[in-house]
């Protein structure tokens, strides 16, 4: 089994940190965030984590998602979203990650003709990146996304059709999931790349420890790879624990 963490927990500290921050604490994996420092084309980790994978780490990454979209209407917007996406899978090439997990985009008025252009975009941008990845020996991921009319991927079904129309794997947020009518769907979907584990109370997605809102613990058993996915290291920790517990009871 593969249990990380994400960076967003450890966001200040110096990445050259994290890897032993990872194996200090019994952890097999780690999601990199490529926001801030990590940005793909600031290139400052080269210096400090281009050695991390390889090393007994499983290395995931999750792609710049902020002031980005490749649902966007805007056609700039979409092609700064591709070429950010693709310097994210040439970054996973050079630290040796396995995975790249991106969102699928938001439409901001979805009225049904505009939200089927959206969808459309999302897929060309999506469907190129993932091609990309595959060229270069990496996974494209996309998440699902929180149960909510302006996210694409809220459903089961849509995730799904994204994943056959883009040639992708899929990253199962089971906080997102359970913002959803039926959980469990997204966890008979195929090609699953990993889960991201964090909790909510239901009315948002406020990714909290699990165990602290209504997710059901024994989601957590369907997958052998998952990502603490919370801002808070010491959350982090007693997630670790809460999992294998829920793990070694089933």
């Amino acid at each position: 089994m593969k249990l990380g963490f994400s960076t967003l927990s450890i966001f200040m500290k110096p990445p050259e940190t994290w890897a032993d921050t990872a194996f200090a604490d019994n952890f097999n994996a780690m999601e990199i965030l490529c926001e801030g420092p990590m940005w793909p084309r600031e290139g400052l980790w080269k210096s400090s984590i281009s050695g991390v994978g390889g090393n007994g780490i499983d290395v995931y990454m999750h792609s710049p998602t902020i002031d980005l979209n490749p649902a966007s209407v805007n056609r700039g917007i979409r092609e700064e979203t591709l070429k950010q996406l693709k310097e994210t899978v040439d970054m996973a090439v050079e630290i040796k990650a396995r995975y790249v997990t991106t969102h699928p985009g938001t439409v901001q008025r979805p009225d049904p003709w505009i939200l089927d252009m959206c969808r459309q975009y999302a897929i060309e941008v999506l469907g190129e990146a993932s091609d990309y990845a595959k060229e270069n020996g990496i996974i494209l991921s996309i998440e699902n996304m929180p149960f909510r009319k302006t996210y694409l991927c809220g459903t089961s079904e849509e995730l799904d059709m994204f994943r056959e129309r883009c040639g992708s794997n899929v990253t199962i947020d089971v906080g997102h999931a359970i913002l959803s009518p039926d959980p469990m769907s997204f966890l008979s979907l195929k090609d699953i790349s990993y889960l991201h584990v964090n909790d909510n109370k239901g009315d948002k997605d406020s990714h909290l420890c699990p165990g602290d809102g209504i997710l059901d613990l024994s989601m957590l058993k369907h997958c052998d790879r998952m990502i603490i996915e919370l801002n808070n290291y010491q959350n982090v920790l007693r997630a670790r624990d809460i999992i294998l517990a829920v793990l070694e009871a089933h």
